[in-house]
């Protein structure tokens, strides 16, 4: 089975090219590369088309309007032909075995979709970085929780005609990852070994940036589950929470990360609750 690697980009031109090296050293050669341009206003495509990448694998650019990740990656799957479909980052590295073991359980028939436990931080020594697994409560220097189950709702890779079945991704921002789980009726299984990196938000300006996001999106239970939010993300809240945890992980400049974090949720909770606009 040959693979179709999508990439979203959205101003990534300072990380683009370090992941597609790191694609370019993959154990296995049968793989081609879609990246899906977001309506970039940076140097993203110019970096890619300058470099000499295209040696090492097929290399297919994509344009859209800024319409978010998820139509991103809807585009670059209907632009494919390949047996499976891979989605990662353009902020990931990989270890070389990191497809063959990540593809494996569908090659094998196992699974139709898979995902991995083996999401390393790539930046652990950023102090940002390290405040927002204490945040997540992601266990050290991982992407994930300890006890992270076997089966999960987002899918590192998948068929591409189950993929089609369903017609991908509902786009929409934060939950749209979850959306194609949620349309299939069944979860992805992991796949051992997948090892990869991928970064946390390295700036108090990134962290900001990323917690807008996440925040602007539905709640449970509606306007109850909105108003719960903003007063979990509150400043009375943010300071409490940040001094709690600062003090329990011994890392102080938590404090001022929860006091941006906690803004960036609750202005993206106010933008959702007025505009009525998904993150992108």
């Amino acid at each position: 089975m040959k693979i179709s690697i999508i990439i979203p980009t959205y101003n990534e031109e300072e990380v683009i090219l370090t992941c597609l090296e790191s694609l370019s050293k993959q154990t296995i050669k049968d793989f081609e590369v879609i990246i899906v341009d977001d309506g970039s206003t940076d140097l993203t495509i110019q970096k890619i088309k300058s470099s000499s990448l295209e040696r090492y694998f097929p290399l297919k650019i994509l344009s859209q309007k800024h319409l978010g990740a998820g139509a991103g990656r809807n585009l670059g799957a209907k632009q494919s032909k390949e047996d499976i479909l891979v989605f990662v980052d353009a902020d990931m590295t990989f270890d070389r075995n990191f497809l063959k073991m990540l593809t494996k359980p569908i090659i094998s028939g196992k699974t139709k979709g898979t995902f991995s436990k083996n999401e390393y931080v790539a930046n652990w020594n950023n102090i940002w970085a390290r405040c927002w697994n204490i945040n997540e409560g992601w266990k050290e220097k991982m992407r994930h929780p300890n006890n992270y189950p076997d089966k999960q709702k987002v899918f590192r890779a998948i068929l591409r005609s189950e993929f089609n079945k369903v017609g991908g991704f509902t786009p929409g921002g934060y939950n749209d990852d979850w959306s194609l789980s949620e349309k299939l009726g069944y979860e992805s299984d992991v796949a051992t070994n997948a090892i990869f990196y991928h970064k946390n938000p390295e700036s108090l300006k990134e962290v900001f940036k990323s917690a807008k996001w996440v925040g602007k999106r539905p709640y449970k239970f509606r306007i109850l589950g909105t108003i719960f939010a903003l007063i979990r993300s509150s400043f009375p809240t943010s300071i409490l929470v940040g001094l709690f945890k600062a003090v329990i992980s011994g890392q102080f400049g938590f404090i001022l990360f929860k006091i941006v974090y906690d803004l960036g949720i609750f202005i993206g909770i106010l933008n959702y609750l007025f505009f009525k606009k998904g993150s992108k």
